[in-house]
């Protein structure tokens, strides 16, 4: 399940990872702050120990009180410099990284864009939202909880030794020896006990997704075939391997955490050790040993933050190669690029009207098109037109290239031969362009789990509920919205509210309030019985062809000749076998 090799290094990203990664971490200007102010916290928390320290041991010694005025003063400032600052840091370093985030999650969907949904039909959907969602989402950690901490803490040690160091190097140094060895045991006992695991909850998680939407959105079928146990025993296995990984991770951090407290007790005895006999020589007085004895125990609390923030850094890496690899760094050549109009600059009339004399509106020769991987194109030398008005039946058995060829005309697949759209070249247009002009209603139309009015919206936001009750009169449907209530009835997620039928005609209403000059329906008596099939594909027909609209009816199944102008008859190109049913 895992995607990580045990022999990859712990420590160093992919190369299609690094990218993902300074997309993660804010730019200098934001970031600094931030930083600032976490290292001001931090160095607070050690300087508020020992001015605290320095403090009571000189009080004890029952000097005037003139004497022990600034120490009075330095404990209340560090006391509070700690709390703002620390509050500060929050906020800042906090804003910083969910405003990179936003840029971050806009930049992946930028690169997802242009693959979907062909480039993606071999993807799995649970893994590629968890991708999208849990492993981007995780992303803002490696501001916050990796290079912020490391940085924190870094900084802080050194000054601490530094300080420490001025006042008795044995203890100086004592104190740096601690440091390094406490760091490296417990960096190195977690990466032994939880790393392979940290790396592997990201894929896990996203198989976990996997199992869960496989159970929910087939749970009547798998119901209905006895499967359904045998499924949640799959899910059952994914979850305890998820389960497994996660205890491995928090074994590590216990392992870590006791690492960081014996060093620190470590510091503090070897101190002691050196302080003791120093005691009395040099000016080295009772309460500066108090300072070098009680420093490393705030020194090693801030020092704590750098085991968490490695491991932190084991998961933020494995969810950056996970993001980097949600896509291809290029795009596959069957998927055609968004680009603008060629060097040559081409002025297209893509809004050309229907039916102007001697241009069709599509226009295919010799076309061919493949799916992204595939070893044989799933079309070929295909030639066809259509002018406006015409009602186009295109007939052949079921992996015939029927819907590869309305991905195509659509502009999800990329093609071979000669594509003209008004006259114009496809691969010289955009594919938003061609898409103004040629519309598509798939076998499945996808239905937002929201209103009818929502559902119809977002193909034309400017239309009324007088145009979106006329529209839907024209698909056949006024009648059903009022017994569901008029257009604020929802249709429930994808459409589980109503018919296959019903769908279908309200995806047609779309397609007809956005007003397309070509329209593509792919199979849409898929989901319903013969009888009602038979009256929708009637409908749709009438319905679709007003106002001299080109329609392609793609269907496996024969059409009455009376509602079509021709029918053309799609087989499988040579290399591939057409299955019948």
């Amino acid at each position: 399940m895992s995607e990580f090799s045990p022999n990859r290094s712990t420590w160093l990203p992919a190369p299609a990872a690094r990218s993902i990664l300074r997309l993660a971490q804010p730019p200098a200007r934001r970031s600094l702050p931030g930083l600032a102010a976490g290292v001001v916290s931090a160095a607070s928390a050690v300087a508020l120990l020992a001015c605290s320290a320095w403090l009571i041991t000189r009080a004890a010694e029952m000097p005037p009180i003139m004497f022990l005025g600034t120490a009075v003063v330095g404990v209340r400032a560090f006391a509070l410099s700690r709390s703002a600052f620390r509050y500060l840091e929050r906020l800042t370093s906090h804003d910083a990284a969910f405003r990179q985030l936003g840029a971050l999650r806009l930049g992946i969907f930028a690169r997802l864009l242009p693959l979907a949904p062909a480039g993606l039909s071999e993807t799995r959907r649970g893994d590629l939202l968890t991708r999208l969602v849990r492993d981007v989402d995780d992303l803002q950690d490696f501001p916050l909880r990796v290079v912020q901490p490391l940085a924190t803490s870094g900084l802080v040690a050194l000054l601490s030794v530094i300080g420490v160091w001025t006042v008795l190097p044995a203890a100086g140094l004592t104190l740096a020896l601690c440091l390094v060895v406490a760091g490296v045991v417990g960096a190195l006992a977690s990466a032994a006990l939880a790393a392979r695991s940290e790396r592997a909850l990201a894929p896990l998680r996203g198989a976990l997704a996997d199992e869960v939407l496989e159970v929910v959105e087939n749970l009547d079928v798998l119901t209905a075939f006895g499967a359904l146990e045998a499924r949640l025993d799959d899910l059952r296995v994914v979850e305890d391997r998820l389960r497994r990984a996660a205890l491995r991770r928090s074994t590590g951090a216990g392992v870590q955490a006791a690492v960081i407290s014996l060093g620190a007790g470590a510091a503090t005895v070897l101190a002691l050790i050196a302080a003791i006999p120093a005691l009395g020589t040099g000016g080295f007085s009772g309460p500066a040993l108090a300072v070098v004895v009680l420093v490393p125990m705030a020194v090693f609390e801030v020092f704590g933050m750098i085991p968490p923030a490695l491991s932190a850094w084991r998961q933020v890496r494995s969810s950056a190669e996970r993001v980097a690899t949600a896509v291809p760094e290029q795009v596959p050549a069957e998927i055609p690029a968004e680009a603008a109009l060629d060097a040559a600059g081409v002025t297209a009339p893509v809004t050309a009207a229907p039916g102007e004399p001697g241009i069709p509106l599509l226009e295919l020769t010799g076309l061919g098109a493949s799916w992204p991987g595939a070893l044989a194109p799933a079309v070929a030398g295909l030639s066809l037109r259509l002018d406006a008005g015409d009602r186009v039946h295109l007939a052949g058995a079921s992996g015939a290239g029927k819907t590869t060829l309305a991905q195509t005309l659509v502009r999800f697949l990329d093609y071979t031969g000669s594509y003209r759209v008004n006259g114009v070249e496809a691969s010289d247009l955009t594919p938003s362009d061609v898409r103004q002009v040629v519309g598509l209603c798939e076998q499945r139309p996808w239905l937002f789990d929201d209103t009818i009015r929502q559902n119809l919206l977002f193909a034309r936001e400017s239309a009324d509920d007088a145009e979106l009750l006329t529209v839907l009169d024209r698909v056949g449907l006024s009648e059903w919205v009022g017994q569901r209530g008029g257009l604020d009835a929802r249709v429930g997620e994808r459409g589980a509210l109503v018919s296959g039928g019903q769908a279908q005609r309200i995806a047609l209403a779309r397609a007809l309030l956005a007003d397309f000059p070509v329209l593509i329906v792919d199979e849409p008596t898929a989901n319903v019985d013969t009888g009602l099939g038979d009256r929708l594909v009637r409908d749709i027909l009438s319905a679709a062809a007003d106002g001299g609209r080109a329609v392609l009816l793609i269907s496996h199944t024969p059409v009455p000749a009376d509602l079509i102008t021709r029918t053309v008859t799609l087989t499988a190109p040579a290399g591939r076998k057409a299955s019948v049913l």
